[in-house]
């Protein structure tokens, strides 16, 4: 999967970024390769999801997938 992510400039430095694909789904870093790992961290925790709060029926599945 790829996404695109916009880049701004902190006011009290280093930057920040967002996922416009994924709303909410914000981080920020000292320098662009912090900000790089925080935004993999961001993602994986904004699109991860806690089976414990789901609902499901005797013959639901839970798969995953990669994309």
């Amino acid at each position: 999967m790829k996404l695109k992510i916009i880049i701004h400039p902190a006011e009290e430095g280093g930057f920040w970024a967002e996922v416009p694909a994924i709303p909410g789904c914000a981080t920020q870093g000292e320098t662009i390769e912090d900000l790089l790992t925080n935004l993999y961290e961001a993602v994986e925790a904004c699109l991860s999801v806690d089976l414990s709060e789901i609902e499901l029926g005797k013959n639901d599945r839970v798969w995953e997938i990669a994309v």
